[in-house]
């Protein structure tokens, strides 16, 4: 039975299930494959060389499914930053009608995208961040704990405490994001007042995903426990899969006597974590993985994990209610 949340009348979804941006895996192919499943597929902006690429991939995403997709937007600490503005201009001449923003400073891209009626999803790790966005006047806030892969933020608050927070304190609609790979934890989120979950650890890990089959292979077989926490010096923090390089760049992080972050850039560097998507060998270079990684177990198409997602939530939710013991009337 489909869901019906504020998220998905507004996204014109059929499942409240967003696949988060992700650098180096949000292709055309994934994002199209969660679009068809009844979720929200996202391309990622940043990881196409050029605003030119992305609206190539745009066009070749429009090819492949028929229903909402949207884009992503990370601004990130930079000493060349990309050229966002144009970015988000491709997205707007391209009829994109959602796009996922995260990041330092994004007023300015915020603004121009609102502008022309897009509908905003911001990523936040802290309820200021929250609130702050919502004085840009984004339409949804994405909540993420602690739990999830990438950039964690300074706090280190998960998300048990984190959503309850929103639900007390904000004024618009969120959704949750950072830990999450089944039904149950969309029931959960449910339950804690978001209007739906995003995924990107678990979307990774699919048939359609446009990385080496050994890497997916590696997540099955991994814990929660292997993830590493690295450039907490720096305060930016970003939770990785724990392999031979994460380690060491956290090794050499606790040990510097320098602090200066020339010691570790080179361990962290993306390119090298883009090779590990190619050439399937996970100690190749750094990569983000969530602790969600521990409740992931196999392999399916976004289809059959939108479809069970969706089926897990409803009968979780059904046994919940069926908890409740009417009061007798006397």
């Amino acid at each position: 039975m489909p869901f019906d949340t504020k998220l998905t009348r507004a996204l014109g979804i059929q499942k409240p299930i967003v696949q988060g941006g992700m650098q180096w895996v949000g292709y055309a192919e994934l994002a199209s494959a969660v679009s068809n499943a009844g979720g929200l597929g996202i391309l990622t902006a940043l990881t196409q060389p050029t605003p030119e690429d992305l609206r190539k991939e745009i066009q070749k995403t429009r090819t492949l499914t028929k229903k909402p997709f949207g884009v992503n937007i990370t601004l990130l600490p930079s000493m060349v930053p990309p050229d966002y503005g144009a970015y988000a201009q491709v997205a707007i001449d391209e009829g994109i009608k959602v796009v996922e923003t995260a990041g330092n400073s994004p007023g300015p891209v915020i603004k121009m995208l609102k502008k022309e009626g897009i509908i905003i999803l911001h990523k936040c790790t802290t309820i200021r961040h929250a609130q702050s966005a919502i004085n840009l006047g984004v339409d949804f806030l994405s909540i993420d704990g602690f739990e999830c892969a990438g950039h964690v933020g300074e706090t280190d608050i998960t998300n048990f405490i984190l959503l309850s927070r929103a639900r007390q304190s904000l004024k618009i609609p969120f959704i949750a994001s950072g830990g999450f790979a089944d039904g149950q934890g969309l029931a959960a989120a449910l339950s804690l007042g978001a209007e739906g979950i995003n995924m990107g650890t678990r979307f990774m890990c699919t048939i359609e995903a446009p990385i080496h089959l050994k890497i997916k292979e590696q997540i099955v077989k991994s814990s929660e426990n292997d993830t590493e926490l690295v450039l907490r010096r720096w305060k930016n923090t970003s939770r990785l899969y724990k392999n031979k390089v994460s380690k060491e760049a956290a090794k050499i992080e606790r040990e510097s006597t320098t602090g200066k972050f020339e010691e570790v850039g080179p361990l962290v560097s993306g390119k090298r974590g883009r090779q590990v998507f190619i050439n399937g060998d996970p100690d190749y270079g750094v990569w983000t993985a969530g602790q969600v990684i521990g409740l992931i177990h196999d392999i399916p198409t976004c289809d059959e994990l939108c479809t069970r997602i969706e089926r897990e939530a409803e009968e979780t939710l059904s046994k919940i209610s069926s908890l409740i013991i009417p009061a007798s009337k006397l």
